[in-house]
């Protein structure tokens, strides 16, 4: 196989009811592309069907493979499967495809101007929210956002815990061989890491669709 170029990262405990859905989506897309890549399912220790479903799955869906790690949380997933993957530019996306694959398209020319790190932001101008989530889950996350900037210095970056995020190669494993939280918040620590090694940074603003499950 030639050289990766994309590896998309799907972290995954008790999927079993969104994930087959999102895999079929990023499958759709991707065999469309010029440009080899991969999709790797970190199962993080499910104890629903998500294992046996994605085990299936890898006779519909190409260069789908999954790795099985502890359940220590979203965050050791995502390291994991950074570390195991093989692209030139590694991303991660959510279970539930509340911000499609289609959005690495806004994320190409940023790699091209220089930008190591290139991550989805619901809060910047022209992010759209399709679904909402409640208003209290809404409030809850602009204060932690607030405390986010104040206590770690990312300063201007109104959404770090989007779950599209985007990484060139070398940047993925300097950062996440350095991160440590392994539950909420890595993302987080994930950009303080980025920030303090000086990795650029770009946000883009992204469609998002809140899953109700």
């Amino acid at each position: 196989m030639a050289d990766i170029k994309l590896s998309v990262i799907i972290p995954a405990y008790n999927e079993e009811n969104r994930l087959p859905k999102t895999l079929k989506a990023v499958d759709e897309y991707l065999r469309r592309q010029p440009y080899e890549y991969e999709i790797l399912v970190v199962n993080a220790g499910s104890t629903d069907r998500t294992k046996g479903l994605v085990q299936s799955a890898m006779r519909e869906v190409q260069r789908l493979r999954m790795m099985d790690v502890e359940n220590r949380g979203k965050g050791y997933a995502v390291r994991k499967g950074m570390l195991e993957a093989r692209g030139q530019y590694r991303m991660f996306m959510d279970a539930d495809n509340a911000t499609s694959i289609t959005h690495i398209e806004k994320m190409w020319p940023e790699f091209e101007k220089g930008y190591e790190v290139v991550i989805g932001s619901r809060d910047m101008k022209g992010a759209h929210i399709a679904v909402s989530q409640p208003w209290w889950r809404q409030m809850l996350g602009n204060i932690f956002n607030l405390i986010v900037q104040t206590l770690s210095g990312l300063w201007g970056m109104w959404d770090t815990q989007c779950g599209f995020k985007g990484f060139e190669a070398k940047a993925a494993q300097t950062i996440f061989s350095r991160a440590t939280i392994d539950q909420w918040a890595f993302d987080v620590e994930v950009l303080v890491i980025a920030r303090k090694l000086g990795y650029k940074i770009k946000e883009i603003p992204v469609t998002w669709a809140n899953d109700k499950e």
